[in-house]
Formats: C-alpha cells, structure tokens, sequence
C-alpha cells in the first residue's frame, strides 16, 4: 500500500446561496500526513466528502490516478472510492455488531475473499490499532477512544492509497488524543498512505502533520509546509493557535475589520505564536516514514520561497539530520489576487540525487521540483489590503536570493 497524489484544482462548493468555499487548489502530496485547519462552519468536513465524491462541487476538478473524480461515470468513481480509508467523527460503527464484524464489513460487502482470508485481515488490523482481544466486543461496552481505533482498523481493512481523519480527537481527553496521535504516525510509517486529517486540536496540528492548510472566509487561505502556518505572523493565525478571543474570528462568523482592531487595541500586547514544538516521530520499532525524504526533498525546492520564519524553523529542524543541503531551485512570486502560489522551475545549481543519500529514496513521480506549489496569504487578506505590492499585503515579499550550496546553515540576510 503506497500513497497517490491527490490534486484539487479550482473546487467551488455550495448549499443553495450558501457558498462553503470557492477556488480551493491544493495537492496532498503522496504518503504525507497533512492536517486542513479553520474555525468551525468553514466547511472542512464538506470539503471531505467532496473528497470522495459524496457530495458534488459546482466548479473544479478532484484528480486522482490521472482521472477527475467529478467528471467520471459512476462505474468509475464507485471504483476510485475503494482507494480511500475514512475514519468518522464518532467511528460510525453499526451498533448491532461486534467490532470483528464491523471491522470486516467492507472487506464483506466489496471483495469476494473467504472467511480465512477475512479474518487474517481483521487481525493484522486490530493488533495494528491495539485491539487485540476485543474482537467480540460490542460498540456500546467500549469507551471513546477504543471506537476510535475500530473505525481506524475498518478504514485500514482494504488497505487504502488515501486516508482521511474527520476530526479524530472529538470526544477524546488529550491524554487519549495524544496517543490516538502517535498511532496516526506510527501508521503513516507502516502504510506509507496519504493523510488528510481534519482537526481542531491544536496540539494535533503542531505535532503530527508535514503539511498545514487553513479555510477561512469562504477560501483556502493557506497550505504547505507545516512550519509556514506555524510561524506566520498573520492575525487569524495567532489567535486560533492560542485559542483567544481577540482577533478576526467570532463566534459565529468572522467580525469586521473595525471591530478586530479595536479588541487588539483594548487587549494591549498579545502574546505570538505558540513556541515551535517537534513533529512526532514513529514509535521505536515501527520504522522510519518513507514520505519524511520525498517531502525534505520537495521543501529543499521551494525553501527560498517561503517566509524567513518558516525557512528557519525547517533549517533547524533539519540541522542534525544527516542529509545536508545541497542545491536549491530558482523561484517567483508575482502579487496575485487570491492565494498567492508559488511555483518552482529546475534549479540551475548543482543538486545531489536523492538515490545518493542512503536511506531516501527518489521522490513520487509527478511530485518533484517542477510541480511543487504552495499557497500562501494572498492580497485582500488583511481585509482592506487588496492591492499587491510590500505596501499593502503583508505576506508580500520579494524574492531572497537562493542559499549558497555546499553543507551547513545558510542564515538568510537581514
């Protein structure tokens, strides 16, 4: 079982005159565990089943396998479907059954394999999970957490290419939570899946991803690299990661722009961001992530495109490791309304293969340097800032030259 890609390119989704959210484009990169934020009613549950082709957008494209999940036939799209793994919020698991049967219920209703073979399955994936003696236990005589972990193992059963988290940490205390966390880790390493995990939970988003995207006001403000988020400066940002009332997110929607100043100006000095904290690794004996190298080769491309503060949190989190910079790729940025996207273009300077360097094997096909793109604040975030340029977005920035080649720590100019 090995991750794909997933391309969202322009999806627009409504209810009636409602709009959810227009224009998302993003790409899961193969094998990564990736984590989509926002305030709640921003749609990012809609934006799940749209994933799977649930619901149907209005506008854009969902590529999967080279196929557009929302032009295809139903013959097609019913098989495309069997490539994704979901757990739901409340595990979703039938009442009635115990968990080896609930366990087993897809393997029943989509492949025609025997009993034997059913049961083998269903035990690799309850000793995966650690249920392990709890196959004859009903949904109602277990707690939160263990229905957690069983509507985990029937998302793993048909062994899927992609796996989505519809907020896996309701419900759960942060002790269940933080270990529901590392089994996330240690079966992204197992699985080598592609993860989009749908959360609230600030610790889950600092800790587990490699990338970080955030609806808000009706678009996808950001998606990348885990450390841009974490160390953006924008106002949305710093309060939904310290949870405070003060700033551009309300209680029911977001507040205007005269209203969001005068709350910071009556708050006086707020504390930043939240301090960086350390990504989880696998558990000892699971073994390493595979996706860990496609992706610090994917982030090596683009690193001198992305803010000052996030190039040096993945320099110092890179700073021990024994794979060292070598060569970077040549970048733009063109102020654009909307999310600004950042496109990358082969790098003149030399570059190490990744065949090279033991233990790292080559990027995904169709996910190198030539196709990376990330999405940052766009001009009109800021509210009245709708016009391009260092003037009027705060996210603008020119180009910094690319880091010199060679091993050790480029620290960028003032």
């Amino acid at each position: 079982m090995t991750g794909v890609e997933v391309r969202v390119e322009g999806l627009s989704k409504s209810f009636g005159r409602a709009n959810i959210w227009s224009d998302v484009t993003l790409t899961l990169p193969p094998g990564e565990v990736s984590v989509l934020l926002g305030p709640s009613g921003t749609g990012k549950s809609v934006f799940l089943k749209t994933l799977i082709g649930l619901l149907k957008p209005e506008q854009g494209s969902i590529f999967i396998h080279d196929t557009d999940l929302v032009r295809c036939s139903e013959s097609r799209l019913y098989e495309l479907r069997k490539l994704f793994g979901v757990l739901f919020q409340d595990g979703a698991l039938f009442g009635s059954m115990n968990l080896y049967d609930n366990i087993a219920f897809p393997l029943r209703e989509h492949t025609r394999k025997s009993e034997s073979e059913i049961r083998d399955i269903v035990t690799e994936k309850m000793t995966m999970v650690g249920l392990t003696g709890d196959e004859r236990k009903l949904p109602g005589e277990i707690s939160g957490g263990m229905r957690k972990r069983a509507g985990l193992a029937r998302a793993l059963v048909l062994d899927p290419e992609i796996i989505l988290f519809d907020e896996p940490d309701s419900g759960l205390d942060p002790v269940r939570t933080a270990y529901l966390n590392q089994l996330i880790i240690d079966l992204n390493a197992q699985t080598d899946a592609t993860f989009l995990i749908v959360t609230h939970d600030i610790n889950t988003a600092q800790t587990v991803p490699d990338n970080i995207g955030m609806l808000y006001r009706r678009h996808l403000a950001m998606f990348g690299p885990r450390e841009v988020l974490l160390t953006s400066e924008e106002p949305v940002v710093a309060q939904f990661l310290n949870g405070r009332r003060q700033g551009p997110i309300g209680m029911s929607e977001e507040k205007d722009t005269a209203q969001a100043a005068r709350e910071m100006e009556e708050a006086g000095d707020l504390a930043g961001l939240p301090p960086l904290k350390p990504q989880l690794q696998p558990s000892a004996g699971v073994g390493e992530r595979r996706a860990v190298a496609r992706r610090r080769l994917r982030v090596e491309g683009m690193l001198h495109t992305l803010p000052a503060a996030a190039q040096q949190a993945i320099r110092d989190s890179y700073d021990e490791d024994p794979l060292q910079w070598s060569g970077y790729s040549v970048g733009e940025h063109e102020p654009a309304t909307g999310p600004i996207e950042v496109r990358t273009r082969p790098s003149a300077m030399p570059r190490r293969a990744a065949e090279d360097v033991t233990g790292y094997p080559p990027p995904a096909p169709g996910y190198g340097r030539e196709s990376d793109t990330f999405d940052a604040y766009g001009p009109g975030y800021g509210g009245d800032q709708d016009a391009g340029g260092p003037g009027s977005n705060p996210s603008w920035r020119p180009d910094t030259p690319p880091p010199p080649s060679g091993a050790g720590r480029h620290h960028p100019r003032p």
